[in-house]
């Protein structure tokens, strides 16, 4: 297995991890308020679900595409 195919692997599974505590942070008591009063949910939250998204997607790419 190479470096890069590697390196993807590790991209996508924290990528996986960001986006888990993305999602999980949007049950908590405070994202559900903001979500209730303003339709979205907070600024951090939205960045750990684009961030986790982002990683995974680009990391599973790596790791699919990497030439042996």
């Amino acid at each position: 297995m190479s470096a890069v195919r590697v390196l993807g692997i590790v991209v996508a599974i924290i990528g996986a991890v960001v986006l888990y505590f993305g999602v999980s942070g949007s049950h908590s008591f405070v994202d559900q308020a903001s979500e209730t009063l303003t339709g979205r949910y907070t600024r951090e939250t939205m960045t750990y679900i684009i961030i986790g998204i982002i990683a995974l997607a680009g990391g599973a790419l790596t790791a699919l595409v990497a030439r042996r």
